[in-house]
């Protein structure tokens, strides 16, 4: 193999595929990237078997072929060069030989043939999305997914395409995130695929502002093209709670709040929170919120809002982790809250599709 690359175009691309190796892998060769040059391109490829990134740039192809390279020191290489272009040249044993302006490296790879494959997609189902607005969407419901390893089927994110809409959602059984998009696809194609954490970080990564993404999807494996990249990943198996049961079918009162005002507030109380049980406590009166954190062994932090509300007085704890995460990854001017009484789940939604169930904390 040998071929001549843009030094940024490279980076670029080693720096969308590295990220999914595992540091620990067993194998040697999953400590590496796959590189393959023909027809005017050259396809860098990572994997730790559950997930596979590929990315593709041009290059100027003096000779086909393919290796793999120890991804952390390729990427140190071409990130240290001085000139925009580069020559690699790679010889039967899988030496790769880099010349760039005046200098000169020699790195000892790994037969292609000690690869894994790439995985096959047979008799997928076929999505069409764009870009932003599904990377909005897994930004808008993720943080609300599991990290606890003894509930796999919380650990990932669900795809639910039903009814000529895509329902993304993520829950911790403490809190639920779910937000819609209407999309077109065949009636037969309707299907639930729950993504794990691992790989939705990917495309948040990833992901353009805009541009069309493809989505391929099979019962095991769901696979996202765009922009030159593929990801490759399997599905969380199984069956994923129904989640609509989840969210309260009564509104309650409803508080209207500015976000940004609302995140600025309980960031600032929360400093005064002990432990990770510890609520804010949110009292309500008629337009107007008290935010107060407080702990007996370090002290108090309170905040007043106006906000519009003219239902009952009423308080109630939250998380403020879980209730400042929507705030974040929502980009609305206002919020609102429907609220039941001081034991049942708030709920927060916003001029778009989006509902977030949150439980309250009790405080004794």
């Amino acid at each position: 193999m040998k071929i001549k690359v843009n030094k940024e175009a490279i980076i670029d691309c080693l720096q969308k595929v590295q990220s999914v190796i595992n540091p620990r892998n067993a194998l040697p060769v999953l400590s590496n990237v796959l590189f393959r040059a023909e027809n005017g391109k050259l396809e860098l490829t990572a994997t730790d078997m559950a997930l596979t990134v590929r990315a593709t740039l041009p290059a100027e192809v003096l000779e086909a072929g393919s290796t793999t390279l120890p991804a952390k020191r390729i990427f140190g290489v071409f990130r240290e060069l001085s000139v925009d272009e580069a020559e690699m040249a790679v010889n039967d044993q899988n030496i790769a030989f880099i010349h760039s302006g005046s200098s000169d490296f020699r790195i000892h790879g790994i037969s292609e043939a000690d690869y894994p494959s790439l995985p096959e997609m047979t008799d997928a189902k076929a999505f069409s999305f764009d870009q932003g607005a599904f990377r909005n969407m897994l930004r808008l419901t993720s943080y609300a997914a599991s990290t606890d390893a003894n509930r796999p089927l919380l650990n990932g994110v669900l795809l639910s395409f039903k009814g000529g809409k895509l329902s993304v959602v993520a829950t911790d059984s403490r809190r639920l995130a779910l937000v819609e998009h209407e999309v077109e696809f065949p009636a037969d194609a309707g299907m639930d695929l729950i993504v794990p954490l691992k790989t939705v970080d990917e495309l948040v990564r990833t992901l353009g502002d805009s541009g069309l993404l493809k989505i391929l999807a099979t019962p095991k494996q769901i696979a996202f093209e765009f922009d030159g990249v593929l990801i490759i990943s399997k599905l969380v198996e199984g069956t994923y709670p129904n989640f609509r049961q989840v969210i309260p079918q009564a509104n309650g009162d409803r508080v209207a709040m500015e976000r940004e005002t609302l995140l600025t507030a309980v960031r600032r109380t929360s400093q005064l929170v002990s432990d990770a049980v510890s609520g804010v406590k949110l009292t309500f009166t008629k337009n107007r919120l008290e935010i107060l954190a407080q702990a007996a062994e370090i002290g108090e932090g309170r905040e007043t809002m106006d906000v519009k509300y003219n239902g009952p007085d009423i308080g109630i704890s939250f998380n403020p982790a879980f209730l400042m995460d929507p705030l974040k990854a929502l980009t609305t001017d206002e919020v609102f809250l429907d609220l039941m009484d001081d034991t049942s789940p708030g709920v927060m939604r916003s001029t778009i599709s989006f509902v977030y169930v949150l439980m309250p904390i009790r405080v004794t």
